[in-house]
């Protein structure tokens, strides 16, 4: 059996973001194959991880979107469960502060990208400043488009200085979040992360579902391309994003930087 695969987003696309699209396929492996390829996948992304700190030419972006529920926690969390939390850094974008919206829509997402030799995780990202307020009505259509020509452009600008980008949409049906949102409500250790707002935006659902698919189209990039994920079955999502970030990682040319003579002649006395 071929392993499951993502391919990134191409421009002509034609994404639905039904809930067909959520689902595993038929040709799918058993849950113990999928974990067993996972384990091998976080593996390979911690062992590569090592080389990317000490090369430090690079730096790998990860950027996770989905709607509530759908699963970027976990997927950050089993993606990199074995690599080493120094070279690491996730940040999480909510709602700006009154400082920045005082800024343009980039400059907080600026400061969070990831130096060279590092991996930096982007749980929802600038992204969201495109999303929700078109479908709040905040700005219009000319700004969101003037938003996607921006986005693209600044992408382009930290790839063109060793900033490697993926980016994540992890799609998840109407039937499964409804699922996670009540055993959110239900679970005590995870009630907490329930909000009001969750079921505000899932009564949005269609205009969200537009809203994603026109960004999706717009900013699949060679130098930032977007994969759709199907987030309905945990561990098919899960071994999907790790395997497309160790083999992004495995496609650098990685290799530890060779120490100068006079400190490989050395001997410890």
């Amino acid at each position: 059996m071929a392993r499951p695969k993502l391919t990134p987003v191409r421009s002509g696309d034609r994404l639905t973001l039904n809930d067909r699209d959520a689902r595993p396929g038929d040709d799918v492996p058993s849950k113990a194959k999928l974990e067993k390829l996972l384990e091998d996948a976080a593996e390979r992304v911690a062992d590569l991880q090592k080389v990317l700190y000490a090369d430090a030419r690079y730096a790998l972006l990860v950027v996770f979107q989905g709607r509530d529920a759908s699963g970027k926690d976990s997927a950050i969390k089993n993606t990199f469960r074995k690599t080493n939390p120094q070279g690491m850094e996730v940040t999480s974008f909510g709602v700006p502060s009154k400082l920045e919206f005082k800024h343009d829509f980039l400059w907080r997402v600026h400061h969070r990208i990831p130096a060279r030799g590092f991996i930096g995780v982007f749980n929802r990202s600038h992204y969201e400043d495109v999303l929700v307020p078109r479908v709040n009505g905040s700005i219009t259509k000319k700004e969101w488009t003037a938003r996607y020509r921006q986005m693209n452009d600044f992408e382009r600008m930290l790839s063109e200085n060793g900033v490697v980008i993926r980016k994540f949409f992890l799609h998840m049906s109407r039937a499964e979040q409804r699922v996670q949102l009540q055993e959110r409500l239900e679970d005590p250790e995870k009630n907490w992360k329930f909000r009001k707002e969750d079921l505000d935006d899932r009564a949005k659902w269609p205009a969200f579902t537009a809203a994603y698919r026109d960004a999706l189209r717009a900013c699949s990039t060679p130098w930032a391309p977007w994969y759709v994920v199907p987030a309905d079955d945990k561990r098919l999502r899960n071994y999907l994003i790790a395997s497309t970030v160790a083999d992004t990682l495995g496609r650098l040319d990685l290799r530890y930087p060779l120490a100068p003579l006079e400190i490989r002649r050395m001997k410890i006395r």
